[in-house]
């Protein structure tokens, strides 16, 4: 078991099944068992899944006190360390998704950009065996922390197109170990790879391509090994297969330091996932994956 630090967002997602994309007009349509609202965000969906594997998990997030904040709090009971901290609302994501895995996501952070964690929500990082960052401006500062203490930093900057682009810059630059999708380099996995390689000090990088199972990377190495998607059940909802992804990769290669066969059991535990609607749910726990394996 390893103690890891999640720095991240949480919010409430609501999912609707679509009949294809693009969406033809009209007034209404009625979806029945098509719409569900649950708690998520990467943060929250990262801590959940680790904390299913076995991981004592401290999340810090920004949460409000509205229903949207009380069904989030509910749900994250499971994790051993929450930090929360109030704000005025807690932000909202709506997603579109089709029968194939193609998804549409709106949202609505709310002011959580312009929102700072408290120093005594990270004040004992060194403790930490890693600490997970996502992408969102309160997770900066702990960039440079995480580097002072050593601690190996784990970041996803999901739908990466341009290499030196600002926002996601600090995340890269910090990274040990960086996540990114292949939905805007599709066909260019392998180039963009080693061009972020040239420009960040990453140790490794690992790039999600959803039914073409995932790529990774070592530096040292200068290694690529691609890994093949699996199917472990019907595939019901692809949104949050990058968090499971990333999240059980974490936990694995904590463990055992193997970024090959981490990547292998990810893989697994992500196709799990998808058989199931909604990015905070159908995690297994580590004893249960290694049985499925």
């Amino acid at each position: 078991m390893s103690q890891i630090f999640v720095s991240g967002l949480s919010n409430v997602e609501t999912s609707c099944a679509v009949r294809q994309f693009p969406i033809d007009y009209q007034p209404i349509d009625y979806n029945f068992f098509g719409i569900s609202s649950i708690p998520s965000g990467v943060g929250l969906n990262v801590s959940l899944a680790l904390s299913a594997l076995g991981d004592e998990v401290s999340f810090a997030t920004f949460v409000g006190d509205d229903a949207a904040g009380v069904s989030v709090r509910s749900v994250s009971e499971v994790i051993a360390d929450r930090r929360f901290v109030s704000c005025t609302q807690t932000p909202q994501s709506v997603v579109l998704y089709d029968e194939n895995g193609r998804r549409r996501i709106y949202t609505d952070l709310k002011n959580i950009q312009e929102s700072e964690l408290p120093d005594s929500v990270y004040c004992d990082l060194d403790r930490f065996d890693a600490l997970c960052l996502c992408n969102i401006n309160f997770s900066r500062p702990l960039l440079r922390i995480a580097k002072e203490y050593g601690k190996p930093v784990f970041c996803d900057v999901h739908c990466l197109s341009d290499i030196h682009d600002t926002y996601n810059a600090d995340f890269m630059r910090a990274a040990d170990v960086l996540f990114l999708s292949n939905e805007n380099i599709l066909g260019r996995e392998e180039s963009i790879v080693k061009s972020l390689a040239a420009e960040y000090p990453c140790r490794i990088i690992v790039v999600g391509m959803g039914a073409r199972g995932a790529l990774l990377y070592e530096t040292d190495r200068d290694r690529f090994t691609a890994v093949s998607a699996v199917t472990t059940r019907p595939v019901v909802n692809t949104v949050g297969a990058g968090d499971a992804l990333f999240s059980a990769f974490v936990h694995f290669f904590l463990k055992e330091n193997d970024p090959t066969d981490a990547l292998k059991k990810a893989v697994v535990f992500a196709s799990y996932k998808i058989g199931e609607s909604g990015a905070s749910r159908g995690f297994l726990s580590e004893d249960q994956l290694i049985e499925l394996l």
